[in-house]
């Protein structure tokens, strides 16, 4: 909950992009692996080539939906995403960064992690 004390947000948005590496072949793989950092890289060159101001893009270490991956969350939305491709990328770029809507048919639902289960 905010109140009228809070700060202005530094970024009025934030992208956290699961980099966690887990050794080759482990149950719940890593988000790594799948080629989240490229990704991520690619992500924050895109931003830049879109203009796109307020945002920062970040590495996160484990997100703990890494079966689901690569996989991002976005603040303060608290949208959660599995993206595998550049286009996936752009497409989470223009639809939720610039044009403030959702990508349905990446994003997560908490009970989409067989993990949380588990733990």
């Amino acid at each position: 909950m905010s109140t009228t004390e809070d700060p202005a947000l530094y970024f009025d948005c934030h992208v956290f992009c699961c980099t966690n590496v887990r050794p080759e072949g482990h149950p719940r793989g890593s988000c790594a692996r799948k080629g989240s950092v490229a990704l991520r890289d690619y992500m924050k060159d895109k931003a830049k080539q879109m203009g796109l101001k307020g945002i920062r893009i970040n590495a996160a270490g484990c997100l703990d939906r890494c079966e689901l991956g690569p996989t991002m969350v976005i603040y303060p939305d608290g949208i959660w995403y599995r993206f595998a491709s550049e286009s996936d990328v752009d497409e989470i770029l223009q639809t939720h960064i610039q044009n403030k809507g959702r990508v349905l048919r990446l994003m997560m639902k908490p009970e989409d992690c067989p993990a949380k289960a588990k733990t």
